[in-house]
């Protein structure tokens, strides 16, 4: 799968597809398995399955339960931003550190 996880905690039931690179970060996973099934028809419907989809990027991170987390997403606080509340984007930041939301949904090519 090619993912490189450094300095972070992965939590129970998390999917990390392809070329993913976790550091310094929380995952709290997942309440439950999203069926083969429910994953193809949350893409069908534009929305990306429960976890970290290919090609993602995260650093100093937290990504709360269930969260969804769509391909070739950075989430690396790229401006340096200290707060933020995005509530409607499924994301805040406290610190400086991104928490993506329980729940949330990060669409595919967000640069955070």
């Amino acid at each position: 799968k090619n993912v490189t996880v450094s300095h972070s905690i992965i939590g129970i039931r998390s999917r990390i597809e392809s070329n993913v690179v976790i550091e310094n970060s929380m995952l709290m996973g997942a309440d439950y398995y999203e069926s083969a099934a429910e994953r193809e028809a949350a893409l069908a419907q534009g929305i990306p399955p429960v976890g970290i989809g290919e090609n993602s990027h995260i650093s100093r991170a937290i990504i709360d339960k269930n969260a969804r987390v769509g391909r070739n997403v950075k989430i690396i606080n790229k401006d340096h931003v200290q707060e933020a509340e995005r509530v409607e984007q499924g994301f805040c930041i406290k610190d400086g550190i991104v928490v993506v939301l329980k729940d949330g949904q990060i669409p595919n090519d967000t640069i955070i």
